[in-house]
């Protein structure tokens, strides 16, 4: 006879609740914005409950990874990302611009987005391998585990992603115990270096930073995107406009409105009150990343689960600082909630990563 409850047990085991009802709370927040931005179309909720399902069985199956697992699987992992990088660069399709997919027969990928996971991944295993005789050797090998696929992918060029990997492996540097003086040193390395990397940049980046400064200079083109998200922010007041009532969204002059300005829907419907508790789930979710990250129990396990935690936080960042005009535009999309797979998909790895460290360290004390 089959035991319910046992068999529900079994899949819950590596599941860590509070995470979880986190992330529940903030995928549905997706739907149901969703629905409203996309004029009610339940074709892309849908479309969005298929992403969450393929997502969270991913989320499931890494949870349920052993510790050890997680390390044996991190060189492999590096290798195969910069493997189909170098592909992309040779072999990549084109399109608006960029080489960033590369066609293997059954699938057009995007390399990039698995080294979101792979370079934190490979950079813990590292540094947990030298853990005992760290130098500052070690680190400069670290930075250029990540300088290469960081490389990379700037070629493509895709500065949104380059930015979050960079943030994710820089994170682990920090956590390994990069010194405050070094990080010093390089900041101003970049501010001396600024003139020689905005001539590097490409022609639609340098139009972005300038939009920042003064979007009104080409209010429709370069600086549309962002003028229309201040404008839905600002005109959502404390309580919103109400639920299918914002009119930068359903008067069609907010742009990627399911995807990377989708905050800015949120913000015109509900409000500066909408926003608090939307912020407050945000919080919630990294306060508990952070809570399993000083409870872990090994140096791989605790920079993996700080660079998790602390990329989830630069996503959410970088995605609310565009569409309100502090950060320029850079195609990042809003953490969970944004419409979308490859996005999700990653991010849900990585919290699986951070339930595997909470739920197999707790079966190991228990």
């Amino acid at each position: 006879m089959i035991n319910v409850q046992q068999i529900k047990r079994r899949f819950m085991l590596h599941l860590d609740p509070v995470l979880l009802s986190g992330l529940a709370a903030l995928l549905f927040v997706s739907l149901v914005v969703i629905y409203s931005s996309s004029d009610g179309s339940w074709m892309r909720v849908l479309g969005q409950l298929v992403n969450i399902l393929v997502a969270f069985t991913a989320l499931w199956i890494v949870a349920n990874m052993p510790l050890h697992w997680l390390m044996r699987i991190a060189v492999p992992m590096y290798i195969l990302g910069m493997a189909l990088l170098i592909g992309v660069a040779l072999f990549g399709e084109i399109s608006h611009g960029a080489r960033r997919w590369l066609n293997i027969g059954v699938a057009t990928i995007q390399p990039s987005e698995l080294m979101k996971i792979a370079v934190p991944l490979m950079m813990a295993w590292y540094f947990e391998k030298h853990e005992a005789t760290l130098t500052w050797r070690n680190h400069l090998i670290a930075a250029v585990l990540l300088a290469m696929p960081f490389a990379l992918i700037v070629r493509q060029p895709d500065l949104g992603t380059s930015i979050l990997i960079a943030a994710s492996g820089f994170y682990v540097l920090f956590l390994a115990g990069l010194s405050w003086r070094v990080m010093g040193t390089l900041f101003v390395g970049a501010l001396a270096s600024a003139p020689f990397l905005w001539h590097a940049l490409h022609d639609y980046q340098r139009h972005r930073i300038l939009m920042l400064l003064d979007p009104s200079q080409d209010a429709l083109g370069k600086g549309y995107h962002t003028i229309q998200g201040m404008i839905a922010v600002g005109s959502g007041g404390f309580l919103g406009k109400g639920y299918m009532e914002g009119t930068q969204t359903h008067l069609d002059f907010l742009p990627e409105r399911s995807t990377d300005f989708i905050f800015a829907v949120y913000s015109e419907e509900f409000g500066f009150l909408g926003n608090l508790l939307l912020l407050g789930i945000y919080i919630f979710i990294i306060g508990r990343g952070f809570i399993i990250t000083a409870n872990a129990s090994t140096y791989f396990t605790r920079l993996m689960a700080g660079s998790v935690t602390l990329t989830f936080f630069t996503y959410t960042f970088v995605n609310m600082g565009m569409v309100t005009g502090i950060l320029p535009v850079v195609g990042v999309p809003l953490p969970l909630l944004s419409y979308g797979g490859t996005s999700m998909l990653t991010l849900m790895l990585g919290f699986g990563v951070l339930m595997s460290i909470h739920t197999h360290q707790r079966l190991v004390k228990t």
